[in-house]
């Protein structure tokens, strides 16, 4: 009866370690449904050069295209044809000059067009008299094309290099203030009464509060403003000038020479790449308390 009873015991006792073995997954499921949930929804671990693809695959199938003739040689040259003309053109220094001044007018205009959109942004979005002065022009100035004032300028300012600065800094300046003035108005008003608890001057207020609070929306307007640059600058180059990216397209233009009006595309391709490459990683280093699905 004795030997009966201790193996009924030792056969219940295994089934209750394989009931509880079987159900430990199950019970770790059900009491860990967040951590399943967030590894489900997460876009997952950032992938290196995954930027790149996108132009790689594009770059890939113009190729498979070319060589399959599918496309007209004389519309769309081969990607071996552009870059034998790229290194032409570099190599007898008519692309390198061009090039250089590209960068020079799009960096005086983009630099003009930063410190405006900063400091109006700032003047508007901590002052109701600077928002009541600033942001109506402001947006009064977003409803008119840009690119439509090229005619006022050039009565204003001449034909030379002062009016195509001035055009690339409005095409800036505007996407930086909207964006900024918005990140400033939508700061925490809560932050702002601690701040007037806690006794902070303006100074430490807009060091530790105005400035984080509006970098998101700053860099979200510096992408848009080195993308505008360079959009800018193609169409500027385009009128009385006699270097730059766009004049070489402008007059490859005239005598049918597609080939280097692709250079002159790709090129000004890997110039927005780069740059608008180079302001994501910079706000991922100055941004890296953020906890986003970027992140």
């Amino acid at each position: 009866m004795s030997a009966v009873t201790t193996t009924t015991t030792a056969t219940t006792a295994a089934t209750a370690t394989g009931a509880t073995a079987a159900t430990a997954p199950l019970a770790a499921t059900v009491e860990n449904p967040q951590v399943r949930r967030r590894r489900r929804l997460s876009p997952g671990k950032r992938l290196p050069a995954t930027r790149f693809l996108g132009p790689a695959l594009l770059l890939a199938l113009w190729a498979a295209a070319s060589a399959a003739g599918q496309l007209d040689p004389g519309a769309i040259p081969a990607p071996w044809t552009v870059l034998e003309t790229g290194v032409h053109l570099w190599t007898d220094g008519t692309l390198p000059t061009d090039i250089l001044t590209s960068l020079q007018r799009a960096g005086s205009g983009f630099a003009i067009g930063l410190a405006a959109g900063i400091a109006l942004a700032l003047a508007s979005g901590l002052s109701r008299t600077g928002e009541a002065l600033i942001d109506g022009s402001v947006q009064l100035n977003r409803a008119i094309p840009t690119l439509g004032l090229i005619p006022l300028f050039i009565l204003w300012l001449g034909i030379g290099e002062t009016f195509k600065v001035a055009i690339i800094a409005i095409v800036v300046y505007i996407p930086i203030y909207l964006n900024t003035h918005a990140a400033l108005s939508g700061i925490d008003s809560r932050f702002v009464e601690l701040a007037e608890v806690q006794g902070l001057s303006r100074y430490a207020f807009i060091r530790r509060i105005v400035i984080p609070g509006a970098l998101p929306g700053f860099f979200v307007g510096l992408r848009l403003g080195v993308t505008g640059s360079w959009l800018g600058l193609v169409v500027l180059e385009q009128i009385n000038a006699t270097s730059g990216l766009g004049y070489m397209m402008f007059q490859a233009q005239n005598y049918g020479q597609t080939d280097v009006i692709l250079v002159g595309l790709v090129v000004y391709g890997i110039f927005g790449l780069i740059s608008d490459s180079a302001v994501r990683l910079i706000e991922r280093r100055v941004l890296s308390w953020r906890r986003t699905l970027s992140s």
